[in-house]
């Protein structure tokens, strides 16, 4: 039975979801890392929040077994990305669950720091109503600087236009078509800076983004600046922050995730010009019940149909376009490891045709899954996650076509690899029932089911192949399932592709290359 571990506090919603689904699932929130290590390799899936780290270490304990992590919530922080991707695991995220409660946060910590509310909530609480001391600017007509317009983004914009705010925003991803749909203008980063009253960020925290608040910046902003954080706590440098902020650089700053969590000690507390909150963007009892629902579901749908939502490390896959990419799954497996079974050569490329109407589907995961089958023979621990991955690491081209006329066959996936000595090409197809057919075999026609164990043969059109081949394999007690022929003309190049019961050994191929007008011979398995 498939089996996940919730390893966080979350929504009691989220377990419910998963047995609902008919996935066994255990709740063990605060585990040492320790004891993770211990139990990980009995679960398919893992749900987290920020609280557990997944490092490659935890991903090593797991042997193989686990396939999914699922992160209630947008960041990923805690999770090694490139270890999970190596090790084939599935990292998903709920970027929409919170994305309301963040950005009326954001839009909340933006009030709290134009008014002074939480410095004048204090000292009125202690009785000195110093009505004359918290002077507050409007939000009415200030430019506001959005670092980041994805879903959270393009919701704070949203609510600062209806507060009559102008609202400027950087994002490479952002076109200018979506930038006028939201009523917002598009400008690089210098021209936010220079521009903005108050900035907010709402980006993931890499390597581009790490930091992007920092003295330099700083610099290019308008004196009396205010800056708003409820994305992610590295994407501000601290001490320039303060620095700034006591010079009078910047008028004050309101700030819900540090660069250290918890944060018992930053360079930013006990100023008053310092909105502080313990990273309570999310911090909804809607948003954690959201969260909880939709990673329980987006990982249930994974491991019971293979749908993939909200991937960050593989093509996502709908619910209703799984059933259709399923039967192409195996075809596209089976192409990939036909190919990378008659490899013995470095790869330089790989070309990926899709034909007819696979060529209407979402290919992406089919070219993750050849790519899968065209490496798995040439090394271990590969599938259709990290395939792509190790293609881009060892320097291989993979280029796609889509032609969505119908050729010979109403669809159609052709292979075709380049190595350092030749190129090779292998084409399928699904009949009637779902199953794969391979139809072609370096431009030789053919039709032929694969087998778990087949004799691939090229050779001479030559008289007596065929008998000498039988006795041979009759003799050495191997049973033929299923013969199949294709010849390039009468004389010329052919193919023999032959299903049989049991493994052939090398004794058998060094037999079979022995024979009169045999080419090469090649055992494989399926």
């Amino acid at each position: 039975m498939i089996k996940v571990l919730i390893s966080d506090k979350m929504s009691p919603r989220a377990a419910e979801v998963f047995r609902e689904r008919g996935v066994e699932v255990d709740e063990k929130p605060g585990l040492s890392p320790e004891f993770l290590a211990q139990i990980i390799g009995d679960y398919d899936g893992l749900a987290i929040r920020s609280a557990t780290a997944v490092t490659a270490e935890i991903l090593a304990a797991a042997k193989g077994r686990l396939k999914v992590i699922g992160r209630a919530g947008i960041g990923v922080d805690n999770i090694d990305q490139d270890a999970a991707t190596a090790y084939g695991v599935c990292i998903m995220n709920t970027p929409f669950g919170n994305s309301i409660t963040t950005a009326e946060h954001t839009i909340s910590m933006m009030m709290a720091l134009a008014r002074q509310i939480p410095a004048a909530d204090r000292s009125t609480h202690d009785g000195k109503w110093e009505k004359n001391r918290f002077m507050g600017v409007e939000l009415y007509g200030k430019v506001l600087g959005v670092i980041g317009c994805g879903n959270i983004g393009a919701i704070v914009s949203d609510r600062a236009i209806g507060l009559k705010m102008r609202v400027v925003a950087y994002d490479p991803f952002l076109s200018e078509e979506r930038a006028a749909d939201l009523g917002i203008e598009r400008v690089d980063l210098d021209d936010l800076l220079a521009r903005a009253d108050f900035i907010t960020m709402h980006t993931p925290l890499n390597d581009a983004t790490r930091g992007i608040i920092n003295g330099d910046n700083i610099a290019k902003m308008k004196s009396g600046v205010r800056i708003v954080n409820c994305a992610r706590g590295g994407l501000v440098v601290e001490d320039d922050l303060r620095a700034a902020i006591d010079s009078g650089k910047v008028a004050g700053a309101a700030i819900d995730v540090f660069s250290a969590e918890p944060a018992k000690e930053n360079a930013l507390f006990g100023s008053e010009a310092v909105v502080a909150t313990p990273h309570l963007g999310a911090a909804t009892n809607e948003a954690q019940v959201n969260v909880a629902v939709q990673v329980a579901e987006q990982m249930s749908d994974y491991l019971l149909t293979g749908a993939i939502s909200n991937a960050l490390n593989m093509a996502s896959v709908s619910a209703e376009e799984a059933p259709r990419l399923r039967p192409y799954f195996t075809l596209a497996r089976d192409l990939g490891s036909f190919a990378g079974q008659l490899t013995k050569t470095a790869l330089k490329a790989v070309h990926i045709e899709f034909e007819g109407h696979v060529a209407g589907l979402n290919t992406r995961p089919l070219i993750a899954i050849v790519l899968e089958g065209l490496l798995r023979p040439l090394m271990d621990n590969v599938n259709m996650i990290n395939a792509p991955v190790i293609a881009k690491e060892r320097g291989i081209e993979v280029r796609e076509t889509r032609d969505q006329g119908a050729g010979d066959y109403q669809t159609l996936i052709r292979v075709e690899v380049t190595t350092e000595t030749q190129i090779r090409d292998v084409a399928g197809t699904l009949f009637a029932d779902n199953r794969p057919r391979i139809v072609q075999v370096k431009g030789i026609n053919l039709e032929a089911e694969l087998a778990a164990h087949m004799l691939y043969i090229t050779n001479e059109d030559k008289p007596g192949l065929i008998g000498s081949l039988g006795t041979l394999l009759g003799d050495s007690g191997i049973n033929v399932a299923t013969f199949h022929l294709g010849r390039a003309k009468p004389g010329g190049d052919a193919i023999a592709l032959l299903g049989v019961d049991q493994p052939i050994d090398d004794a058998v191929l060094t037999a079979v290359r022995a024979l009169p007008h045999v080419a090469q011979a090649q055992a494989l398995n399926f």
